[in-house]
């Protein structure tokens, strides 16, 4: 296969081989993002425990950045794998420069919430009811400004891996989010806690060591796409703004932000009702535990659905059914087998595992956070078997243009079921281990809705080529 024609792959190579090939990099590197996520979490616990609840009550704030830069790239990757399918290949190079239009909006955005909104935003987060309020506070909106601030390079690195993805050249894609990752990962403990002569900036290290680390990352995915992928080279001839590409990028990108976004506006809402409880500072740590620790098992599944879209959409493109289905089929076997895994990991291991953020400054938080810990690992992840057939079944919608039921789907678990769950198991029971069972009950009826819209998908799209 010549190098021009890469993408050619995706409608032609047996799928049990394919999905493999094209989603084995992006969870390799995923896994990579997971294991920063959890070596940062560490280094911020051991050099002052209450950095972990300010990084804690920041993230919602850095999801939405995420979620922006991330949203936006799926929609692009989606516009411009069905362009390549359909043979357009001037398009599909077009349909990118749009989208990198489209991330630099987001990344002005995110400028101006940095030098004006990030210190009244924590402000808000920041309960009187925690110990040290002022010192989590000066921490949070220093971490916080400085992410957003100079968030370019998180925008242009998911851009050009997001590119590089499109044509089935994940193995580059997987390069360039692996040498961020082990950037952050070498300036984590240099920047926090002063090493090699540098002074010791805290949790502000981690904050310039998670920016440089995208900084990098997005240098490298300019390279390698002007290097060495073809089909999608950038040139100045093809910067056409085109409104039905800025409107298709939308049309699955939006959706996809929101899906996020609300991830966000989700974990900004438990915080509130866990800091109503006696052991606030240990609740907030240990949901942000939890989402570190479950990102080596979701972060993988999300590499396979991230890897599927180019294939599903091409194939979509190419009005090859069967292959759709056959895709579909492969990609729910290797989902569920993954969280199958994990699974029985957070069953027989929770107290190992939260283990790993104990910190000897602070005992009784320690101890707090283990004892809730372990209870709230267990209940959650009784329900993740029920998230890789949702999360596989979503990427359907994106990748076919129907990003919008992903979004409702999104919006049904985690606004209209898990938060009104949650709130009400607090107020009912008034124990902070009853809370927990919010995230099964949102998984079992998000399963639901995504089964519904899958085959409302089927029947009028997918069956129909």
């Amino acid at each position: 296969m010549q190098k021009s024609d890469r993408s050619a792959m995706l409608g032609t190579m047996e799928m049990s081989r394919l999905v493999p090939k094209v989603s084995l990099p992006i969870m390799a590197s995923m896994m990579i993002q997971a294991l920063y996520n959890i070596v940062d979490s560490i280094f911020v616990s051991q050099y002052n425990p209450n950095g972990l609840t300010a990084v804690s009550l920041a993230f919602p704030f850095q999801m939405l950045m995420i979620a922006l830069s991330t949203g936006m790239g799926t929609g692009m990757n989606s516009l411009v794998s069905r362009r390549l399918g359909e043979r357009k290949t001037t398009e599909a190079r077009i349909a990118a420069w749009n989208g990198l239009l489209v991330e630099s909006c987001g990344t002005l955005l995110f400028l101006i919430f940095g030098l004006f909104l990030a210190g009244p935003v924590m402000r808000l987060v920041v309960s009187e009811n925690l110990t040290d309020a002022a010192s989590i506070l000066e921490m949070g909106t220093s971490y916080l400004s400085t992410v957003t601030l100079f968030s370019l390079g998180i925008f242009m690195a998911i851009h050009f891996e997001r590119m590089l993805q499109a044509t089935g050249n994940t193995v580059l894609s997987m390069i360039t989010q692996m040498v961020g990752a082990i950037t952050n990962i070498i300036l984590d403990p240099i920047l926090i806690f002063g090493w090699l002569g540098i002074k010791p900036m805290g949790v502000l290290g981690a904050a310039v060591a998670t920016v440089a680390g995208q900084w990098l990352s997005a240098l490298l995915g300019f390279i390698f796409n002007q290097k060495k992928n073809p089909e999608l080279r950038l040139s100045l001839k093809d910067c056409i703004i085109n409104r039905k590409d800025l409107n298709g990028i939308l049309a699955v990108g939006f959706p996809s932000t929101v899906m996020q976004a609300i991830g966000s506006v989700m974990n900004v809402g438990m915080n509130s009702i866990l800091s109503g409880f006696e052991q606030s500072n240990a609740a907030l740590n240990v949901m942000s535990v939890y989402f570190k620790l479950q990102s080596f098992i979701f972060m993988p599944v999300f590499g396979l659905s991230t890897g599927i879209i180019a294939i599903l959409a091409y194939n979509f493109g190419a009005r090859l059914k069967e292959r759709i289905y056959k895709c579909i089929k492969v990609a729910l076997i290797w989902a569920c087998a993954i969280m199958a895994v994990g699974t029985l990991v957070f069953m027989i291991f929770p107290g190992q595992m939260m283990s790993i953020f104990e910190s000897d400054q602070a005992p009784e938080l320690t101890a707090q956070m283990t004892s809730i810990g372990v209870v709230a690992m267990r209940i959650i992840s009784s329900s993740f078997l029920l998230a890789a057939v949702g999360i596989i079944l979503s990427t359907v919608f994106q990748a076919v243009g129907k990003g919008v039921y992903s979004m409702l789907m999104s919006i049904a678990r985690q606004l209209l079921v898990l938060l009104p769950a949650a709130w009400l198991l607090a107020r009912l029971t008034g124990d902070v281990y009853a809370v927990w069972w919010c995230f099964p009950i949102a998984e079992l009826a998000a399963l639901a809705i995504c089964l519904y819209y899958y085959r409302k998908c089927d029947r009028t799209m997918i069956s129909t080529l």
